[in-house]
């Protein structure tokens, strides 16, 4: 039994959900529309450069958690979900997914995206496990503040080590499926790294060490790679 690890935004999803959420609340009038569209532009392009400070950033992306009931937030999220998510889900990674699930291994998402907007959308591919950034709530209504590690380059390192120790789970054998040359230090650890649609820095990057370069926005997906 391995481990299949996944990252998500851009990965199995076909856009970058943390990014098309903030939209969504500027479509909706939720937050100041020019302000909050022109920084989470200006955070989406330093984070395709790598050079997004992900404190300044969560900060920004945080906030609206902070400033709404969590009513409010469900029902949102649940617009989001359909009208936004639904459409951008891939039907190679279902694919790949399901030869995962096939094969016995562990299937895990792990990224920056905070929880409250990841965690239905991890659902909807049918994978239990999800490490990603988390919101602190206390008494049912977030602060704007981290709790913990921010799942994020190095980050995601800390955060899945940590897992693996709380539950018994190792690295033998195992998968990372990423787009972003953001998750190179984890692509480095497992045994099997795999560039899905990858940016050019990843995708130098993966030519360079010979690793598996896929695509999930095909008909069908390629599951050559496999052994």
């Amino acid at each position: 039994m391995s481990l299949a690890i996944f990252d998500l935004d851009n990965t199995l999803l076909a856009d970058d959900s943390d990014y098309l959420w903030g939209q969504f609340l500027v479509d909706r009038k939720i937050v100041d529309a020019d302000y909050y569209a022109q920084e989470n532009e200006r955070f989406y392009q330093e984070y395709k450069l790598g050079k997004l400070d992900i404190l300044e950033f969560l900060n920004f992306s945080l906030k609206p958690l902070a400033d709404n009931t969590l009513e409010d937030l469900y029902q949102w999220r649940a617009q989001f979900l359909t009208e936004v998510i639904q459409p951008i889900l891939l039907a190679p990674a279902h694919e790949l997914i399901s030869k995962h699930k096939q094969r016995g291994d562990i299937l895990l998402v792990i990224t920056a995206t905070n929880h409250f907007v990841t965690e239905p959308i991890v659902n909807l591919y049918g994978i239990k496990h999800l490490l990603a950034t988390t919101p602190e709530l206390i008494a049912n209504r977030y602060t704007g503040r981290v709790a913990g590690t921010p799942c994020f380059q190095e980050g995601k390192v800390t955060r899945l080590q940590k897992w693996l120790k709380e539950t018994g789970n190792d690295l033998k054998d195992s998968w990372f499926y990423s787009d972003s040359h953001n998750d190179l230090p984890l692509l480095k650890q497992v045994t099997h790294p795999v560039a899905v649609n990858p940016d050019d820095s990843l995708k130098n990057y993966a030519k360079q060490q010979n690793w598996p370069i896929i695509s999930l926005r095909e008909e069908q997906c390629p599951v050559h790679h496999f052994k």
